[in-house]
Order: C-alpha cells, then sequence, then structure tokens
C-alpha cells in the first residue's frame, strides 16, 4: 500500500493510570474512540506494553476504521482483488486503497485485536480501490484545468490522432508532424500550413477509481470530440433533407459539420439522407482547441465600374440603349485562412492576380440621370460570397443563403440597377428590400442586420450598398436571402444568373 501517511505521536497523558492495572483488565472492546477517534469497526485493546511501537491506523473520509495489525496481509489481499476482478481489463496495473482511503502511522503503547479480515472486509463491501493508469492533464495559462485517465497512453495518442482528423487530412497531418511542408496548390483549393493545439498536453501515473478509466480508443475520442459535456440535440430527418439543410436548419452547421458529427452514419456531404434518420446536431464541445492555418486560391469576380453614359440628345428623357455590354472579370486570390475547430474564423489577402479584365457597359440615355431599368445581369450581392444552403437545401428553401467568407456582417449590394420597391420585415426573413429593375426582374434580400436607409421609389446602381448582412428574422447564422423574380416567378440565382 502506497499511502501511508507518517506522524510522530509523543505520549498519551491519557494511558498513565492504566499502567497500575494488571493486563487481564485490559481487554475491553475500543468501539468508541481511540486517542480521541471516532472508530467504525469494533476493536479490542488485548495489551498495554512498557514502551511505545509503531501501529497503523486506516481512515475512510476522515474516520478511522481500524488498526492494522499486518501491512503484508492487507497488501496480499490487495493483490488478490487485483487478479480477481481487474488484471483482466486492466494489465500491467497496480492496485491501491481507494482516494479517500489513507494510512496513518503513529507510536502507541497499545496492542490491538486483529480485524485485518473485517477491515478489507470493509474495503471490499464499499469497493474502495483504485487501479494505476496515465493521468492525461490538460492545462492552459491558468493550470490544468481537466484531466483523464486512460488505460494506456497509446490509446489516447490514437485518439487525439483521430480528432485531428476532423480537421485535417490525413497526409497533411502526417507531413507537418514531420515538419514537412504541405504541396502548392495546383490551379484552385488549398493546403495546410499549420496545425497547432491550443492548450498543454502531459501525461503522467497516477491512481484513481477504475470506473474512471477509458480503456478504448472511442471512449477517448468521445471525450474529446465533447469533454464532460452529455447533452446532445438530436434531428429527424424528413422528406428531401439534405446534408446542407440540415446543417442550416440546426444552428448554422456546415456540412461537413454535420458529416463529422455523424461519421458512423454519413460518409459524404453529398449523401442522400432517408426521411427518419435521427441525426446528431450537437458541434464538439471538447476541451482542446484545434487552430488550422491554411494558404487557398480561390477565383473571384472582379466588377467593371458603373456604366458609362453618354448622352444622345436624339433619344426622349429616360430612354436607354446598351452600345457595349458589361463583361464581368476575374482574378485569383491567394487568402490566409485561419480555422478554430474546423470553423473558419478570419481570412486575409496575401495575393491576387487578374486573369480576365472586365469591360464597363457603355449606355446610351437621353440624361445624365442613372436609369433604373436593369441590365438583365447580375452580380453578387456580397464580397467573399459562400454559399450556405443552396436552392432546395431543406424543404421549401426557394432560395439562396450567402455568408461573406471574411466578414459575416459586411456590406449588402444590389444586384443590378433599378428602383427599390418594397422594404420591410417579416418573422421568417427579417428586415428585407426588393429591388425591381424595371425589365420584368425583382432581387429580394433578406435577414438584413437593420432596416436599410434607402426608400421606395430610391434608384440606385448595380454594386451600390443598399445595407449589412444579418440574421435577423429566422436565421442561424448571418447571411442574405435572396433569390430573383422573373416576370413574377420566383428563379434559382445560380440557374443562369450567378457564377455559382
Amino acid at each position: 500500500m502506497k499511502k501511508y501517511i507518517p506522524i510522530l505521536i509523543s505520549l498519551l497523558f491519557a494511558i498513565g493510570l492504566g499502567f497500575y492495572f494488571n493486563n487481564k483488565n485490559f481487554g475491553y472492546t475500543l468501539d468508541a474512540q481511540i486517542n480521541g477517534n471516532s472508530q467504525v469497526l469494533s476493536q479490542k485493546i488485548i495489551k498495554v506494553n512498557d514502551t511505545s511501537k509503531q501501529i497503523s491506523k486506516l481512515y475512510d473520509s476522515g474516520k478511522l476504521v481500524g488498526v492494522i495489525s499486518d501491512n503484508e496481509f492487507i497488501d496480499g489481499k490487495l493483490e488478490e482483488i487485483y487478479k480477481e476482478r481487474y488484471q483482466e481489463k486492466y494489465p500491467n496495473a497496480s492496485i491501491d486503497i481507494g482516494q479517500d482511503v489513507y494510512i496513518i502511522n503513529e507510536l502507541s503503547y497499545y496492542d490491538f485485536e486483529n480485524i485485518d479480515d473485517e477491515i478489507f472486509k470493509y474495503l471490499q463491501e464499499r469497493n474502495l480501490f483504485t487501479i494505476s493508469a496515465n493521468a492525461i492533464e490538460f492545462s492552459n495559462n491558468e493550470g490544468v484545468y481537466d484531466i483523464i485517465y486512460v488505460s494506456d497512453k497509446s490509446i489516447f495518442d490514437d485518439a487525439l490522432n483521430d480528432y485531428l482528423k476532423y480537421f485535417v487530412d490525413e497526409n497533411s497531418l502526417k507531413l507537418i508532424r514531420n515538419n514537412q511542408v504541405t504541396g502548392a496548390i495546383s490551379g484552385f483549393g488549398s493546403r495546410v500550413t499549420g496545425i497547432e493545439i491550443v492548450q498543454s498536453i502531459s501525461n503522467k501515473k497516477a491512481y484513481t477509481n477504475p470506473d474512471n478509466i477509458k480503456t478504448t480508443k472511442e471512449e477517448v475520442l468521445e471525450y474529446l470530440k465533447y469533454g464532460k459535456n452529455t447533452e446532445r440535440k438530436y434531428y429527424t430527418v424528413i422528406k428531401y433533407d439534405t446534408v446542407e439543410g440540415v446543417g442550416s436548419k440546426n444552428f448554422g452547421l456546415s456540412a461537413t459539420q454535420v458529416m463529422n458529427i455523424n461519421s458512423d452514419i454519413i460518409k459524404s456531404t453529398e449523401q442522400v439522407l432517408e426521411a427518419g434518420t435521427v441525426l446528431n446536431v450537437t458541434y464538439f464541445t471538447s476541451p482542446l482547441d484545434i487552430i488550422v492555418n491554411r494558404e487557398s486560391v480561390v477565383e473571384e469576380n472582379v466588377y467593371p465600374d458603373s456604366a458609362i453614359l453618354v448622352e444622345d440628345a436624339s433619344m426622349k428623357k429616360g430612354e436607354q440603349q446598351s452600345i457595349q455590354a458589361e463583361v464581368l472579370g476575374s482574378k485569383n486570390v491567394l487568402y490566409n485562412e485561419k480555422w478554430i475547430n474546423g470553423v473558419l474564423v478570419s481570412g486575409s489577402e496575401i495575393s491576387s492576380v487578374i486573369t480576365k479584365q472586365p469591360v464597363q457597359e457603355i449606355i446610351k440615355v437621353g440624361t445624365l440621370e442613372i436609369p433604373g431599368e436593369g441590365t438583365g445581369t447580375f452580380r453578387w450581392p456580397v464580397d467573399n460570397p459562400f454559399i450556405s444552403c443552396r436552392w432546395g437545401c431543406y424543404y421549401n428553401h426557394r432560395a439562396i443563403d450567402i455568408q461573406n467568407s471574411y466578414n459575416r456582417y459586411g456590406e449588402l449590394y444590389a444586384s443590378d440597377r433599378g428602383r427599390v420597391f418594397e422594404v420591410g420585415y417579416t418573422s421568417i426573413n427579417g428586415n428585407y428590400i426588393i429591388i425591381d429593375h424595371g425589365n420584368g426582374f425583382q432581387t429580394y434580400y433578406g435577414h438584413m442586420n437593420k432596416p436599410t436607409f434607402l426608400k421606395i421609389g430610391d434608384i440606385v446602381d448595380k454594386g451600390d450598398v443598399i445595407g449589412q448582412i444579418g440574421m435577423t428574422g429566422k436565421a442561424s447564422g448571418p447571411h442574405v436571402h435572396f433569390f430573383i423574380m422573373e416576370n413574377g416567378e420566383r428563379r434559382n440565382p445560380c440557374e443562369g444568373y450567378l457564377p455559382c
């Protein structure tokens, strides 16, 4: 046994008178107190000696259980229990008494009745044993904030490796761990440039209750995903649900996040979901923060300046004629991105190269006033567009939800020229604005952060700021709910109108 607390206690004043009595009078039961401490088990003093000797008292949560006569007997019993109960599940471990059980050595003039069998029975009935394990400690600047016990350190290492794969592909993980550089980006895409676990992880040997010890990789992985959080939220798939749509309807999870937390069911973000399937929609609440740095190359539109207006005195005021069509340009942009626990939190442009120059539209007009009739072509209503929920990503979703990847509450732009047709608020789409482009088209912008500053009848040019991205109404994250109306029919902007 390892929990000895050596204490040297001086001769007890209360013993003095006892030396005058014959030893036969000392066979009384000491079930009330020994040296002022209440005792759990009944135990007799059988002899008073002329000189003191060391005794071992066993305590449970501060209460004296009894005096041990033979420490080796207790140690032997512990080994028997280990072999019977724990050796198969915890091989190569060692056993000790419970965490709140301890032994104090002190000097005494008494010889006590041997009740070692009863003491061990007391320990056995209450399962007051601990097993040696690997204590994995998690610490930050303020010190250790969490700890788990594993039967083998390799189990934790394997689980941590699997957890990191939720955020980094296996090949990139191997390269970075070997201090190698990941491959250059070919065309469009991204590469991992760094991985960091914010907190510190350390390992030491310690004893704990067997119920605390994790013995499988799956148990440790579940802990790395959710820590001590046992609460889970679930969603039952309905007809027409997509992986992307499930995430959009549940806390704004991405399709990848939905796949990761349901990896036993979903193998691809494009997987067809069966109605009635129950999915976990509780995102990771890990005790660790995983930072992944990436470089990404994306293609972005380069918008031409506003149309050049050429006055023509032969045309009536308000009439117009396009003599040169607008042509969008494009550029390849390299971004440095920071992801924390699989969520993109920031991005900064490193460099860009224009691959196609934009062409301004030239319009012949009978006045210098900006015409209210649209061009019939549309631009993205936000910068750095990312579609978080496509047309039909869940039942009756007849729009596309667009985020600004790097500025979630960024500016909102008119997708084409026109006049403000309607502004208002609904419980579903929050603050919204509708622009009539005067050519059979209207565009709708929902969930604006606050009501637009524009009034009905105001003229806007393509690319004019009309408000700010938001999440008013029923929205799980900031985005614009966007669709196009053509002659009164709602259209999917990704079908021939925007370069989705």
